[in-house]
């Protein structure tokens, strides 16, 4: 697999906003404090009926400005019932205060904590835009993979709008989570670390797609 399109994924102060606004001043002191909810509810309706899924998790949010890629991870092992600590996490994926280099980073990570070696792989969108076989692949990457009780983990970077018109920006790079589908998986949910605040929140499938765009996923 090609790894030079897949960069790395820091997040910064200039690159890290949220609906209602950038954050002002460091963005170390956004996340003092990481917060732990109860595990949502898990839910799984007829798929042949309804077309929609959601797994149960454990949400925590990222305790600094650069631990996205392990708190994505922790969180997706959550709807696994697994808990496991984000500094454990970092330690494996070599992450630094530049980030988490890669999805091919964090792949490798999923199987070992899945306990199975071939749980996960990385898939690549390398084109700047996303196109149809690419959003249609990751449509049915998302559906076998939550319908198998696991969460996809995305490396996205730019700015989306979810299903409710909320902004959601990262120019400088982001991990997130994909623990549900509905739709068929042409609307799929995600648990985001960056902020508890918007711990949650549904993008259509060509807004995730374009958004993994030059980068890449681990999906079953």
């Amino acid at each position: 697999m090609r790894t030079d399109l897949i960069r790395k994924t820091a997040l910064t102060a200039a690159g890290l906003a949220f609906t209602g606004g950038a954050i002002a001043g460091p963005v170390t002191t956004a996340f003092a404090a990481p917060t732990t909810s109860k595990p949502a509810t898990q839910t799984q309706t007829d798929r042949k009926g309804h077309g929609e899924r959601e797994l149960g998790v454990r949400y925590e949010a990222q305790p600094n400005f650069y631990y996205c890629g392990p708190a994505a991870a922790r969180n997706a092992l959550s709807v696994q019932g697994k808990d496991i600590s984000v500094d454990a996490m970092a330690k494996e994926m070599g992450t630094t205060e530049a980030g988490t280099n890669s999805i091919n980073d964090i792949t490798p990570v999923l199987n070992k904590e899945t306990g199975k070696d071939d749980a996960y792989h990385s898939v690549e969108i390398s084109t700047p835009k996303a196109d149809e076989k690419q959003t249609d692949k990751l449509r049915a990457d998302v559906v076998k993979t939550v319908d198998d009780g696991r969460a996809v983990v995305a490396n996205i970077a730019g700015t989306t709008t979810d299903t409710d018109g909320g902004i959601h920006s990262f120019e400088g790079g982001h991990y997130i989570s994909v623990v549900g589908y509905r739709d068929n998986g042409n609307i799929v949910k995600i648990a985001d670390s960056a902020d508890p605040n918007t711990a949650s929140y549904a993008v259509t499938i060509e807004h995730l797609a374009d958004w993994i765009a030059t980068r890449g996923y681990a999906t079953s």
